[in-house]
């Protein structure tokens, strides 16, 4: 079993090379744009005044606005994974049934489960795994890059980018986020790869049409907004910071922004892990999941006409 998993999500890999592609064109997008901004800066002789006051902040200062650059990248990320696991999970079924090579899948000895049970593993585990991996080393480019101007313009990259970076704690609560969004969206995932695996055309407007038109009837026709509130808190209000109000000081200016870097800057202590695992919506969720994927492998095992 497990071994045929992992022949299968390399076959994923095979087939659908977006996998690989999207996160390194956003990551070379960051890179060459990162690299452009800091040749017009050094035009405008911005970065020697950059350099000096960051030696002049406090090394707790230096951690906050090095994690909040690493936070505005992870971010693109984060972005173009949601966008590239729903056009993944929409299309994993359905484009072997347009071009028939379902029939060539269903001639060795994999069943209908494991198919199915793959794509999901790939748009659950797969793509973030793969998106972390980018992202560290996009941050490590992106610094490399920052540290040579540094140097060159006569700084010190190892004080003031190195030694300051809290790399373990960023890359640790990056990976969770990563694997946590789709273990929230699971309910999304689930529907796209059931309209994937019965849908004859249009699998985008297939799956997005009752997302957008249920809420929509439900308002006119019971003059009620539960099904609007539940995609809602689904699609933003996942419970896993649990001071997520504290991020907003990142941002902040002036005395309260010194104030805050009185204190040693951690992405996990903003994160409650624990409330969101026992959270019931999350396995509520799950469970939704769970029922549109036994769906997808019932549709694909017995109402396929391929």
């Amino acid at each position: 079993m497990i071994k045929t998993q992992f022949a299968l999500l390399r076959r994923e890999f095979w087939e659908h090379r977006s996998l690989i592609i999207v996160p390194a064109v956003v990551a070379a997008m960051i890179t060459l744009t990162t690299l452009t901004g800091q040749v017009s800066i050094n035009h405008l002789d911005l970065l020697d005044m950059g350099i000096v006051g960051a030696t002049n902040m406090p090394e707790n200062a230096r951690a906050v606005a090095l994690s909040v650059a690493m936070i505005s990248l992870t971010s693109s990320f984060i972005f173009a994974m949601w966008i590239l696991t729903i056009f993944y999970t929409l299309d994993s079924l359905y484009a072997e049934r347009k071009d028939r090579s379902i029939l060539f899948w269903r001639s060795i000895p994999v069943t209908d489960f494991e198919t199915v049970l793959s794509k999901l593993l790939t748009a659950t585990i797969a793509i973030p795994v793969v998106t972390f991996v980018v992202i560290v080393a996009t941050h490590l480019l992106v610094l490399l890059n920052i540290s040579i101007w540094i140097e060159f313009r006569g700084g010190s990259p190892w004080n003031l980018i190195w030694t300051a970076v809290p790399f373990i704690d960023n890359w640790t609560a990056t990976l969770v986020l990563l694997l946590a969004l789709p273990l929230w969206l699971s309910p999304f995932i689930g529907w796209f790869l059931f309209v994937s695996a019965f849908t004859k055309r249009s699998p985008l407007l297939t799956a997005a049409l009752p997302i957008f038109m249920l809420p929509l009837f439900e308002k006119m026709l019971f003059d009620s907004s539960v099904l609007a509130e539940t995609f809602f808190e689904r699609s933003i209000k996942m419970p896993l910071f649990a001071g997520i109000d504290n991020m907003e000081l990142l941002f902040q200016e002036g005395e309260d922004f010194a104030n805050f870097t009185g204190a040693k800057l951690s992405l996990l202590s903003l994160m409650d892990l624990g409330s969101f695992v026992v959270s019931p919506q999350l396995w509520i969720g799950i469970v939704v999941c769970g029922i549109f994927c036994a769906a997808a492998m019932y549709v694909r095992r017995y109402r396929d006409d391929s």
